[in-house]
């Protein structure tokens, strides 16, 4: 019974977190269409979530988003505001892999 609810816990803790770790993005054009608002800051000190973009939709993962052109594609939907306190996300965009660092 034990090894049974270890199997259990440990197959649905896997399932969670590839999906969690997904981020596959879609930019809605609506803000009615999107799950998240962002708005992308200039400096990095003021983000919520550090992003790199990733060249592949293979290599997304946490906080490294590759943009898809349709919404059934997506984990993930999101619509960039004008001004900051309309965002949910504050999203800086980063050079270098290793500096990714968002929850989404």
């Amino acid at each position: 019974m034990y090894k049974v609810c270890v199997l259990a816990v440990f197959l649905v803790s896997l399932t969670l977190s590839t999906t969690a770790q997904a981020a596959k993005v879609f930019v809605a054009k609506y803000e009615n269409q999107a799950k998240y608002t962002a708005y992308e800051v200039k400096y990095e000190n003021q983000a919520n979530c550090k992003v790199y973009k990733v060249p592949y939709e293979n290599q997304a993962g946490l906080g490294k988003w590759f943009f898809v052109k349709y919404e059934n594609q997506a984990d993930m939907t999101l619509y960039w505001v004008k001004y900051e306190n309309q965002a949910k996300l504050k999203v800086f965009f980063v050079k270098y892999e290793n500096q990714a660092d968002c929850l989404l």
